[in-house]
């Protein structure tokens, strides 16, 4: 079996200013161009340059016509794949600069570009973040029995990027933060890993951490195997955040409405992010403390340390000191704070200068912690209410909520949802959703953007969310663009599942389409069935289901043999229960899940969806396997072509968040979903 390498650029310094997703997005660009073309020139290349994702609405193609004929006088000079990306990174390079200086509009649109680009231009590493992430690593993973030959790391070197090179450091770090995430019998733990079984672990801690909230776009299995800092710390730090933060919401914590005047309505407060509840709390107790200003970050807000003086102060008067409220020096009053901490036993993660340099991603954690021991809340008969016993609708309803959350979530849009219900009442969310799926769906001119203070704008918005539902066909008879804005939990549940399933097939049929290269019937829910059936049947097994509904699948038995079928060495059947009882189902669908995202399928159910057989996550997760088994066969595809078959079937499907290239009318995209690619060669399988 040949292993996998990715796209190599010959100068590793080259090489490292990219990550594996943006380089295979950027050489198929350039090799479509060349098809198409015969050759790249300076002349030919500008309109390729124009649609790349930062460049489009920053620069136009007369001006990066004019910066290629400085370098290359002679236009029809041709201009291999190397010096297309070099020059790639010095427009991007003599963007910025202009943007710095000023110069008219610049500034602005320089921004804007610095802020959208995907490329790792001029990553600094922060040696600060590593030592903490490092620190709290060798906290919560010291007793782990597999890891303990390599803990603790040293806080000051780099080892933490060679362990994780084969991805069970991470996969387990993602246990750590949400418990359960992934069944660690779906790990490969040998001490020696081959290339094919490295790639899985990394296939599913990315899987796994876009399905607990994680923004994984434009980061691929390759670049942690390469184990390139400045996205292994990116990742790490959400993963890390997500635990610190865990708490930090009304449903594990009901005494935080205390914070909230009576004015507040509590479908606001639900919508919250965790770092809003964290301000909130934050203030509500320096207020009490009779600190006067208003703390509105993590960063400029808490440098000088006085907030922290204050807070302490009120949370743990016995540690507090009037010298740490008195002095004038920042940096000794920093010193002071962090004593005083560690009298609560947060762990000291950050120093006194973290402090004062205000890093935001430090001072979160730390604030977070001191939340987790000692949060200064009490009980009181609101609380009570709000913590009602949940009827099995509302248990459902929540499971939903958090499977959409995380798949709009991994779809890349520029909105991070934090609670589907509450984030969807204004409409701007579901228009991006409906755009990144259907794109040009969306009259832009009409949609009003948050902050949306007329009531009006919001139900426009939501009107035409119902308008562009009936037009792509979805069943909408009951919903009204009023039933959004006041959040109807169960009309908007039936309109996400339907952008769900319709994205899931829409991603099928083109998958299918370019390797047929035809235009049959499109996939149906039907279609996906007999797909499942017939490949276990076509295997020798027994197994069958009747509908995504039967109750047979609550064993596992089904899915498992499934995955096996399209994968044979996917499943380790001496981990497998009988799934007789509640306990054996459990182990089953819970095995089910990490098998899948192993293999590279995004899921985003739980295992309760699979024991009580949630129909709509049923469908979704044989799609996503499906899908994944598509992508296996052969495809076409030119001699110069640097994809493997797998890829190139990625590339069609994946043309929202990964993607370098911004796409005109009836352009076939390349670009390759975030971690959700087969990343053998075709032959390894």
């Amino acid at each position: 079996m040949s292993a996998f390498v990715g796209v190599v650029v010959s100068d590793p310094s080259l090489q490292g200013q990219f990550t594996q997703v943006e380089l295979r997005s950027l050489k198929a660009k350039y090799v479509s161009l060349k098809r198409e073309a015969g050759h790249v020139t300076a002349k030919n290349l500008p309109g390729l340059m124009k649609k790349l994702r930062g460049l489009n609405e920053v620069v136009s193609q007369e001006e990066i016509a004019a910066f290629l004929s400085e370098i290359y006088p002679d236009g029809e000079k041709e201009i291999e794949f190397e010096s297309f990306l070099r020059e790639y990174l010095n427009l991007q390079e003599r963007l910025s600069s202009k943007g710095s200086t000023g110069d008219g509009g610049g500034a602005k649109n320089s921004s804007s570009f610095l802020k959208s680009s995907t490329t790792t231009l001029l990553h600094n590493l922060n040696q600060a973040e590593k030592s903490s992430y490092v620190a709290h690593i060798n906290v919560y993973l010291a007793d782990d029995p597999f890891l303990k030959k390599y803990l603790p790391i040293d806080p000051q070197g780099n080892d933490l990027f060679e362990h994780v090179k084969d991805g069970v450091l991470l996969c387990k770090l993602i246990n750590v933060a949400v418990p359960g995430t992934i069944d660690e019998r779906a790990i490969n733990k040998k001490r020696i890993l081959n290339p094919w079984e490295r790639n899985e672990n990394h296939t599913l801690c990315l899987n796994s951490a876009k399905a607990i909230g994680c923004t994984v776009v434009n980061l691929g299995a390759q670049d942690l195997v390469e184990g390139r800092p400045h996205l292994v710390l990116g990742l790490i730090s959400q993963i890390i955040k997500i635990q610190l933060l865990a708490d930090l919401n009304l449903k594990k914590m009901p005494q935080l409405v205390e914070v909230f005047d009576d004015s507040k309505d509590i479908d606001e407060v639900i919508s919250l992010s965790p770092e809003k509840l964290l301000l909130h709390w934050m203030n509500y107790h320096l207020k009490r403390a009779g600190y006067k200003k208003t703390v509105n970050n993590f960063s400029s807000d808490v440098k000088d340390g006085e907030a922290y003086a204050y807070l302490i102060k009120a949370l743990a008067p016995e540690h507090s000191s009037e010298t740490a409220l008195e002095t004038k020096d920042p940096t000794e009053r920093a010193k002071m704070v962090l004593e005083q901490a560690e009298k609560l036993n947060c762990k000291r993660y950050l120093s006194p200068s973290d402090i004062t340099e205000g890093s935001a991603n430090l001072n979160l954690a730390f604030v977070a912690q001191i939340f987790q021991h000692r949060n200064g809340l009490t009980t009181d008969t609101k609380q009570i209410k709000f913590t009602k016993t949940a009827s099995r609708d509302d248990v459902i309803l929540s499971r939903e909520e958090r499977a959409f959350r995380m798949w709009i979530n991994s779809l890349g849009i520029a909105t991070y949802v934090n609670n589907v219900f509450e984030d969807v009442r204004n409409g701007w969310l579901l228009l991006e959703v409906l755009d990144n799926v259907s794109p040009g769906s969306v009259n832009w001119k009409l949609a009003t953007k948050p902050p949306i203070k007329m009531p009006f704008r919001k139900l426009e918005n939501c009107n035409q969310v119902v308008k562009i539902g009936k037009q792509l066909e979805f069943s909408l008879v009951n919903l009204a663009g009023n039933d959004i804005v006041q959040g109807n939990k169960k009309l908007i549940v039936a309109l996400l599942w339907q952008l769900m399933r319709f994205n899931i097939l829409q991603l099928l049929n083109k998958l299918r389409f370019h390797s047929q290269g035809s235009q049959g019937k499109e996939i149906t829910d039907a279609d996906i069935l007999d797909w499942a059936n017939s490949k276990v049947k076509a295997s020798g097994r027994t197994s069958r289901i009747e509908s995504f509904k039967d109750k047979n699948i609550s064993s596992g038995k089904f899915f498992l043999e499934l995955l096996s079928t399209v994968q044979p060495r996917a499943v380790n059947w001496k981990v497998v229960t009988k799934g007789k009882d509640d306990d054996e189902k459990k182990l089953n669908a819970t095995y089910i899940i990490s098998v899948a995202r192993k293999l590279g399928c995004s899921v985003f159910l739980l295992p309760d969806d699979i024991i009580e057989v949630n129909q709509k996550m049923i469908l979704t997760l044989t799609a996503s396997i499906m899908y994944w088994s598509l992508q296996k066969q052969p495809q076409p595809e030119s001699s110069e072509s640097f994809t493997t078959a797998s890829d190139a079937a990625s590339d069609i499907a994946s043309e929202d968040s990964a993607s370098i290239a911004e796409p005109s009318d009836g352009e076939e995209v390349n670009s390759l979903p975030d971690g959700t690619g087969m990343i053998w060669l075709q032959n390894d399988i």
